[in-house]
């Protein structure tokens, strides 16, 4: 079953941030978007239906270590996944 992806104002604005910084993050959080689609509770569970999900920065050179993090919140009944925030780990 397919899920809605949906991010808030401030993921949008934090996403723009590292966008500016790390250009090939544009296509990595596409990605990601398609694979939160098919499986939306990936990453580790932290709580109340949030997720905190690694993903390597190609423009960065380094793994999903030293990548980035997305914070998501999964509504199964809504079948929808917000994309709450997004931040570098080396920050």
């Amino acid at each position: 079953m397919s899920y809605n992806v949906k991010s808030i104002s401030v993921f949008e604005k934090q996403a723009k941030r590292l966008h500016k910084k790390y250009p090939s993050i544009k296509l990595e959080l596409l990605e990601l978007v398609k694979e939160l689609k098919e499986n939306p509770e990936q990453g580790t569970a932290i709580g109340k239906n949030c997720f905190k999900i690694r993903f390597a920065i190609q423009s960065k050179n380094k793994g999903k270590s030293g990548g980035a993090r997305v914070i998501t919140n999964v509504l199964i009944d809504k079948h929808t996944v917000y994309l709450l925030s997004i931040y570098d780990k080396g920050e």
